[in-house]
């Protein structure tokens, strides 16, 4: 019982919450560069072996499963990882409501197979909707354990399993498309991948659930875990809603490069939000009561975000063309305008991210609802908007949405702590100034040498944004923020010594 009582308690994270949030930061950020490697690769290797269809084909499935997604803990992992107190009933409780959730959602699915097919008028969507359900009860069965090793900052052995259920996911969809699977080789991948997490979870928690009781006390914790829920359904219909549109506008070719482009965009961001929102959560939920030392944090995690997206985005920004024809191959061509386009509002997400981040840890799930209902109408109906235009339309419209979105969005998310948008302000304009004065002097050199071979292009692109990005270090304020990570380095150095 000893055992279980100590993957529930927190009280020893107080000791050493920054030592311990930037190790778990440094480890998952690692593990998420190791993901990007084994993804990366298997975008490359997939994408020679299959063709826009067959992505098209399966993005038709996932734009309508991937709603359910948002209900699949009912939020009750985030509930899990904000609670101060917690206890072996409310776990257990919770654990099986995950899996109640994971199997309805399943059979759901496999109601819905049939509806979906005819719907997009594709008979192969109902064989791929069927196995796609199993990811459900999957989940379900991941959900309190995954979210038992948050709350614990157990990043190292949340590292160990990414990268495991990574390897197994890609492994698996390169070898069934080695041997003529087609589109079967995207949907094995994240059957495998989440099928390794849950019993690496498993293995790696010394918890079993109880039976569930009545007398579990969790009704808090699942009202705010539907909001939260809710919240991430509406963030999802947005996300999909322009394939949905796409599809049944233009068709599954289009749809095929416009959710490539985006995917392929969006990769770097994934790699950095998936760890970077396993570590801020937790770290955020145990310093929720101290406003201004939750605002350092935030403003701190606001600066490094910025430092590793501005560039990058940046540089794909002006590397549109090559990035494509390099990674994907000269038939997606066409991918590379609506992945220039797609970068305006690239900015935008790590912030719409912390705004995730920084009502769940608060447990203003309420607000977060509120706001993302909001935001997924103007969404879609900028989608709506674009459509007529073509796939270009509809990511210059929802892109300009997101940015004039933007500072609405923090502003009601600031309320109540010592935030302001002039501190945010100033925590991320040196990142994003530089970054937009890379984008400028290296159009200004790229233009007139017109380079022809992709290599070539690569090189001009590297060496003007290198150019920019060293003269920087002679301004005063970038040279303050280069210092501050050297700093910061040098107490994750001491933090490793007394750990």
């Amino acid at each position: 019982m000893s055992a279980q009582l100590d993957a529930l308690t927190t009280e020893h994270l107080q000791a050493d919450l920054k030592g311990r949030s930037v190790r778990g930061g440094l480890a998952t950020i690692t593990s998420q560069g190791v993901n990007f490697l084994i993804t990366s690769t298997s975008t490359v290797v997939l994408a020679r072996l299959l063709t826009p269809a067959d992505y098209g084909l399966v993005a038709m499935a996932t734009a309508i499963t991937g709603l359910g997604q948002a209900f699949a803990d009912l939020g009750l992992s985030e509930a899990t990882i904000q609670r101060e107190d917690l206890n072996h009933r409310q776990v257990s409780a919770l654990f099986w409501i995950n899996v109640a959730i994971g199997l309805t959602l399943m059979l759901i699915t496999v109601g819905l197979a049939p509806v979906l097919a005819w719907f997009y008028r594709e008979p192969r969507l109902k064989d791929i909707a069927l196995v796609l359900s199993s990811t459900f009860l999957i989940g379900g069965l991941r959900v309190q354990h995954e979210a038992l090793l948050k709350r614990q900052m157990r990043f190292k052995a949340l590292a160990v399993r990414d990268v495991a259920s990574s390897a197994a996911g890609v492994s698996l969809a390169i070898i069934m498309a080695r041997r003529g699977a087609g589109y079967w080789a995207i949907v094995a991948f994240p059957v495998a991948a989440q099928f390794t997490q849950m019993a690496l979870s498993w293995l790696a928690v010394r918890w079993i659930p109880g039976l569930p009781r009545r007398d579990a006390n969790v009704r808090s914790m699942v009202v705010f875990g539907g909001n939260v829920a809710a919240s991430y359904l509406c963030n999802n219909i947005s996300r999909n809603a322009d394939n949905v549109l796409i599809d049944r506008w233009w068709g599954a070719t289009p749809l095929g490069l416009y959710s490539k482009a985006y995917n392929l965009l969006m990769l770097p961001a994934y790699q950095l939000n998936v760890p970077v929102g396993s570590v801020l959560v937790p770290a955020f939920s145990r310093i929720q009561y101290d406003p201004e030392r939750f605002a350092r944090y935030y403003l701190r995690a606001a600066n490094l975000i910025m430092w590793a997206i501005a560039p990058t985005f940046a540089v794909l920004f002006v590397a549109a063309q090559p990035v494509i024809l390099v990674v994907l191959g000269h038939q997606w061509r066409a991918a590379a305008p609506v992945f220039q386009i797609l970068v305006i509002s690239a900015l935008a997400q790590p912030l719409f991210q912390l705004t995730i981040w920084s009502l769940v840890s608060r447990g203003q799930s309420a607000q977060l609802l509120r706001l993302w209902i909001i935001m997924s109408a103007i969404m879609v109906g900028s989608f709506v908007v674009g459509l007529p235009f073509g796939i270009k339309g509809v990511a210059l419209s929802g892109s300009l949405a997101q940015i004039a979105m933007l500072p609405w969005i923090l502003k009601s998310t600031f309320r109540g702590t010592n935030l302001t948008l002039n501190r945010i302000g100033h925590a991320i304009v040196c990142p994003i100034l530089l970054s937009l004065a890379g984008i400028c002097s290296t159009e200004l050199v790229l233009r007139p040498l017109a380079p022809q071979r992709i290599v070539s292009q690569l090189i001009v692109i590297a060496l003007g944004f290198a150019a920019v990005f060293s003269f920087s270090a002679l301004i005063p304020p970038v040279r303050k923020e280069v210092m501050s990570f050297r700093e910061l380095w040098a107490e994750l150095r001491f933090s490793r010594q007394l750990a």
